[in-house]
C-alpha cells in the first residue's frame, strides 16, 4: 500500500471519528457549569451554549428540580409533559442529559415522534401503557408496560404511548443528550409546509383531506 494512501486513510477515519464526536453531546471540560444569567446563550448547528458562572457561585438549590411533583397541561390528545433541560434546571448544564414528565389521560396517546439527538429510556411510575417504536426496517416493538418497568426508544428512532389502562398514567423519561429535539411525525409532514401535490402523491389524499390535515396541524394555515 503507497504510503499517500495511507495518509489518505488515516485523514478519512481521523474526520469519522470527529464527526462521531460531534454527533452527541461534548464531554464536559469540569465538573459542572451552571449557566450564568448574565448572559447570553451561544447556539451552534444542534446545540444553545450557556456559559459557566464561577463554580463559586454555585449553590445546591442549583442541583434541585422541584417542578416534577405533577402534571403539565393537557393537550387534546390527553397529553402533559414536562420538558426538563438546561434552561429550567441549571445544574443539568453540560452533563449530556435530560428528561421530562409525561402523563396521559385514560385513553390518551403521545403520537408517534423521534429525538434525533438522544435515546430516551423510560420508566412507568403508574398505570398500563402500550409503548413501542419502530426501526428502520418498520419493524414495530411495542407491548403494554406497566408501573415498575422500562422501556428503551433508540436514538432517531419513531416511537410511540397510549394509555391502556383503566386510570391515569405517569411516565419519566430520561434522554442522553441535554438538547435532544423532538420531532412530532404528524406535525412534520402536515404542520410544516411541505408541497401539497407532493403530500397528495405520498400519501394518496385529496386537497380537502390535504387541507384538513395541515389545519390540524398547523394552525397557522
Amino acid at each position: 500500500m503507497s504510503s499517500k494512501l495511507l495518509v489518505l486513510l488515516l485523514i478519512f477515519s481521523l474526520n469519522l471519528h470527529g464527526c462521531l464526536v460531534l454527533a452527541s453531546d461534548p464531554d464536559p471540560l469540569q465538573d459542572f457549569c451552571i449557566p450564568n444569567p448574565l448572559f447570553g446563550s451561544i447556539k451552534t448547528a444542534h446545540l444553545s451554549i450557556l456559559p459557566c458562572k464561577n463554580s463559586d457561585q454555585a449553590t445546591t438549590d442549583d442541583f434541585v428540580f422541584s417542578g416534577l411533583k405533577s402534571a403539565g397541561n393537557f393537550t387534546d390528545t390527553g397529553l402533559a409533559t414536562i420538558p426538563v433541560n438546561p434552561t429550567v434546571f441549571p445544574g443539568l448544564n453540560t452533563l449530556g442529559m435530560s428528561f421530562v414528565r409525561a402523563d396521559l389521560k385514560v385513553d390518551g396517546i403521545n403520537p408517534p415522534h423521534f429525538h434525533p439527538r438522544a435515546t430516551e429510556i423510560a420508566y412507568v411510575v403508574q398505570g398500563r401503557i402500550y409503548a413501542g417504536f419502530v426501526d428502520s426496517g418498520n419493524r414495530v416493538f411495542a407491548r403494554v408496560i406497566e408501573q415498575g418497568e422500562v422501556i428503551v426508544f433508540p436514538r432517531g428512532l419513531a416511537h410511540f404511548l397510549m394509555n391502556v389502562g383503566k386510570t391515569p398514567a405517569t411516565i419519566f423519561g430520561s434522554l442522553n443528550s441535554q438538547n435532544p429535539g423532538n420531532q412530532k411525525i404528524p406535525s412534520a409532514v402536515f404542520g410544516s409546509g411541505i408541497n401539497e401535490e407532493l403530500l397528495q402523491k405520498a400519501f394518496g389524499l385529496s386537497l380537502k383531506q390535504i387541507g384538513t390535515m395541515k389545519r390540524r396541524f398547523n394552525p397557522k394555515t
